[in-house]
């Protein structure tokens, strides 16, 4: 065992699983938390089991090298959801100081919210971070802003950036007006980032086509669908027409009825386009959307890239349907 690699519950049964050393439960919450805790992807960690099979030094050595040594604090807390307790001081401290911060979301916004399933929350990171962000999202997809050509080049994961650690990306996910937003909708602050990936959706073109995912849900429709968040954050400024998050607003208010009235037919498969609008916002700016709004990554029409970075939190008892439909 590495020296310095802490003691982390779960890690190792998440590790069979992951390697397919043993049959084991499919991923759990409690695992959602520990990965997100360790700074790491799912998909990220579940392509280096699958692919290399390591043994657990060889798995902790990865994460270690991969996103750090554990922050302790973190890890306190971590163990305390997975064991029903309360929260640790130290722990309960940070969320307090994001109780305390000021709204960043006004009435106008919530009710927004309320009415239509989304809201923007303007300057939820700095302008200097949101640059920062840029450029390296820049060097990440291996792009030149200067060069349009450069922007087309192979990626095998479309639109997505598979880029999870960096300095950049923990200041976006440790802006105090990103927490505070989601503490605001979520009712509480005691919520986990989610670790995930940064986006560069170049303009659509004859030959390079729009290779953005087009309305969809990432949630099982098994109803009722509990409430969870997701989020995009823009790094530079997004037209409506650039490629921005496209969804169907206020959809959250029917959407039972409407999977009543498809009679076998799958939902998955239906066209919404005529109801959907695109989210047009300023670098540095969040959109945030409940998950049973039908969503997607609208076609590119402009002159420049959109380019993005997922954030999103989800308290530890976050509610999923076993059964996918």
């Amino acid at each position: 065992m590495i020296h310095d690699f802490p003691q982390v519950r779960g890690l190792r049964h998440f590790w069979t699983w992951a390697t397919g050393r043993a049959k084991a439960d499919p991923l759990t919450m409690h695992e959602r938390i520990m990965l997100d805790a360790l700074g790491l992807g799912l998909g990220q960690t579940l392509s280096h089991c699958m692919r290399q099979r390591p043994d657990f030094t060889a798995f902790q050595q990865w994460i270690a090298e991969t996103a750090g040594i554990p922050d302790p604090v973190t890890l306190e807390r971590y163990h305390a959801a997975r064991d029903g307790a309360a929260t640790p001081p130290a722990a309960q401290a940070v969320l307090d100081a994001v109780d305390a911060l000021p709204p960043a979301l006004d009435a106008a916004d919530l009710a927004h919210w309320e009415a239509e399933g989304y809201v923007i929350v303007r300057g939820a990171v700095t302008p200097e971070a949101a640059k920062a962000a840029e450029t390296f999202l820049w060097d990440m997809a291996e792009a030149n802003p200067a060069d349009p050509e450069s922007w087309y080049a192979s990626r095998p994961h479309g639109i997505m950036i598979e880029q999870f650690q960096h300095p950049v990306q923990t200041a976006l996910r440790q802006s105090p007006r990103v927490r505070k937003a989601y503490a605001q909708l979520w009712g509480t602050p005691d919520l986990w980032m989610t670790v995930d990936r940064m986006s560069f959706n170049p303009p659509a073109r004859p030959g390079s086509p729009s290779i953005g995912p087009r309305l969809h849900w990432d949630v099982s429709l098994a109803l009722p669908i509990p409430f969870a968040t997701q989020g995009i954050l823009y790094l530079t400024d997004t037209t409506a027409d650039q490629g921005a998050l496209e969804l169907v607003p206020g959809f959250h208010h029917r959407i039972a009825e409407w999977l009543g009235t498809l009679r076998g037919r799958d939902p998955r498969g239906e066209d919404l386009s005529a109801e959907a609008i695109t989210v047009a916002a300023g670098a540095g700016d969040l959109v945030i959307w409940r998950q049973d709004l039908p969503h997607g990554a609208s076609p590119n029409r402009a002159g420049r890239p959109r380019m993005a970075q997922y954030l999103n939190m989800y308290p530890a008892d976050l509610k999923t349907h076993a059964e996918w439909r």
